[in-house]
């Protein structure tokens, strides 16, 4: 397990003031990251984003990489699949997507998923509540994808989805690594990331240098944002607040981070919302807060 642990961590649950200041604007940093997001694969091709986005942020963890004899194998899968896996379906689902606001929603289905893949890769049992939460938040993306406006682009909905997967798999491989650093292990997600990356977007992309040139500085902006803010700081402060508190006592709040991607993708990006995508949005939030309110209790009862 990532050295994140638990260990030393109050048997009280409930979350400091400011911790709570920080969890909120850490969510607001990740609903905001969407929209740069969006912004920078308007004039990046997707997959050169998101290896400029890991490579720069290799420059800044590079001093922290670590060999870890026995690990690498788990090491490297865990940093292949919840980076460049991740992410560059996440950034091609987020290019073909027309609303940032349904992929905010849809990047929730980690949840979920993460619950199914406990189920068959951990032998995790689970009981009628986490069934019901999981059948919801499908059932909420099923009304998404078949509203009109959403069908025209299920593609990048479905990379989305597929990206929660690996995301959700990565995870699997970082809970069997042990007294690693979560900060080690983003600066391997961040060098594998940058150096895969880089060179799958040679291989299937066209006019990255010319992209490289032609970028304005609202691209090079939101480039800066998803480097700094969402993946070095939103994230340090995320391991941060793990180290102080059981994640399901954090993980009802996180919630927010699709609510503000919603919030910012109708206020800054004009998306438009019809009723069908606000039903199943709203479905899909209740199914993951089911499964992830369901998580905590399990935890605090030991049942």
């Amino acid at each position: 397990m990532v050295a994140s642990s638990t260990a030393g961590v109050a048997d009280a649950t409930a979350i400091a003031p400011r911790h709570l200041v920080l969890l909120v604007l850490m969510n607001l940093v990740w609903g905001l990251n969407l929209i740069a997001s969006k912004i920078g694969v308007a004039q990046f091709p997707p997959i050169l984003f998101t290896a400029l986005r890991f490579g720069s942020l290799a420059i800044f963890l590079l001093p922290l990489l670590k060999i870890h004899r026995g690990q690498m194998s788990n090491l490297l899968l865990a940093a292949m699949l919840t980076g460049p896996a991740a992410f560059s379906l996440l950034f091609l689902g987020v290019f073909y997507a027309e609303d940032a606001a349904t992929v905010a929603i849809a990047s929730q289905m980690s949840v979920p998923i993460s619950t199914l893949l406990s189920i068959w890769l951990l032998g995790e049992t689970i009981r009628w509540r986490r069934t019901l939460g999981i059948t919801l938040a499908f059932g909420g993306m099923v009304i998404i994808s078949f509203d009109p406006r959403v069908f025209a682009y299920w593609e990048g909905l479905a990379l989305v989805v597929a990206s929660t997967f690996f995301g959700a798999l990565g995870l699997i491989f970082v809970k069997r690594l042990h007294n690693i650093k979560a900060l080690e292990l983003q600066s391997w997600i961040a060098v594998a990331g940058g150096s895969t990356l880089m060179l799958l977007s040679l291989l299937f992309e066209q006019g990255q240098w010319q992209a490289i040139q032609s970028a304005d500085w609202k691209a090079w902006t939101a480039l800066a944002f998803t480097t700094l803010m969402s993946s070095l700081l939103a994230h340090t402060a995320w391991y941060y607040l793990v180290s102080k508190y059981p994640v399901t006592s954090l993980s009802p709040i996180t919630l927010l981070s699709p609510l503000f991607g919603i919030f910012f993708g109708v206020t800054l990006l004009d998306d438009q919302l019809t009723t069908r995508m606000l039903l199943g949005g709203a479905v899909t939030l209740i199914g993951v807060f089911i499964v992830v309110m369901r998580e905590k209790r399990l935890v605090d009862t030991g049942t």
